[in-house]
């Protein structure tokens, strides 16, 4: 699974409080440094495991439409790790060994439940392309979309297509993914 590198990435980072939602004790967020994210295997989503200020952890980097990703450093997190909004953190990531299964949402689940053979094709590609698939139905902005994606998921997946199409996972092309904005 490991295409870049199997050895750690070491780096230290800045934690922001995002603009939409910046609270004291809310979650806040770190991006990775160029080189950091360059030794990945994906600039795409892309599980990692490691320590931010010696605390270890599990989770799910997204694409900064950079060619870089980001992480969300949750409450409970950043309080383990000692540290808030302002503060630098080191870290110490390495990709995860195996990726988690995605948690399907209700409304695609249950147009899968109705397209048996859409399901059955489903459960035979990985949990990476099921992330993907996830991802492009829950990126839509609008639920006219989000429900046109599902039938067409549905579709491409009846007529067995592993991957979702015209979808740029790393939103560098698209612009339509990013990290959050800092509050100031």
């Amino acid at each position: 699974m490991m295409t870049k590198s199997a050895s750690k990435i070491h780096f230290r980072a800045k934690l922001f409080r995002p603009a939409a939602n910046a609270k004291a004790g809310s979650w806040t967020f770190l991006t990775l440094p160029k080189n950091a994210s360059a030794k990945l295997p994906s600039r795409s989503m892309t599980t990692v495991e490691g320590t931010i200020n010696g605390f270890p952890f599990r989770a799910t980097l997204e694409p900064d439409g950079q060619r870089g990703h980001w992480l969300k450093v949750d409450r409970k997190m950043r309080e383990a790790a000692g540290a808030d909004a302002g503060d630098v953190v080191t870290l110490e990531i390495e990709p995860a060994g195996e990726e988690p299964e995605p948690r399907v949402p209700a409304d695609l689940r249950k147009a899968l439940a109705a397209t048996p053979k859409a399901r059955a094709f489903w459960s035979d590609i990985t949990p990476i392309a099921r992330r993907d698939w996830i991802h492009w139905i829950t990126s839509a902005k609008q639920l006219e979309t989000r429900v046109r994606r599902i039938g067409n998921a549905c579709a491409m997946l009846t007529a067995g297509k592993r991957r979702v199409c015209c979808f740029d996972q790393s939103g560098f092309y698209s612009k339509s993914l990013s990290a959050p904005k800092a509050a100031i």
